[in-house]
């Protein structure tokens, strides 16, 4: 599964926010600046989180983003639902479907229950990293210099 840049730039959103907005909103401008992503795509990305409650949004001048729940209740796997249209690394692996339909062995492919694990194994372990955890990594490798 190839990841869009919707999961890798929405985890560095939230990573930001989680960094720079401790003690105040962050404004989607200063994320921009930092992370070298465009603001139009920082906004649509904001409001799939948004919805979704990981952040909340503060308007006026002091305005911006901050996490709408602590760094380690949220999962980078949660983060890739959200953002992303399918959570399977393939077509026929949608969850839900007992048949998938995609291909000319639809229905008697058994090869379909490896990508189905795949998809199942990976999300597992993406919900095991936490924004705190990616965190305190960054304050290890800080420390060491």
């Amino acid at each position: 599964m190839r990841l869009t840049t919707k999961s890798r730039y929405g985890t560095r959103l939230i990573l930001d926010i989680a960094i720079y907005g401790k003690e105040k909103p962050v404004p989607l401008s200063d994320v921009s600046s930092r992370q070298n992503i465009s603001v139009k795509y920082l906004e649509q990305l904001t409001s799939k989180l948004k919805k979704a409650g990981i952040i909340t949004s503060h308007r006026g001048p002091f305005g911006g983003h901050r996490l709408a729940k602590p760094p380690e209740d949220i999962s980078i796997g949660s983060i890739v639902r959200i953002l992303e249209e399918s959570t399977a690394i393939t077509d026929c692996a949608e969850q839900g479907k007992k048949v998938c339909g995609i291909c000319n062995r639809a229905g008697e492919c058994l090869s379909r229950w490896i990508w189905v694990e795949a998809s199942r194994a990976m999300f597992d372990r993406l919900d095991q990293i936490t924004i705190s955890s990616l965190l305190e990594i960054k304050n290890k490798e800080l420390k060491k210099e």
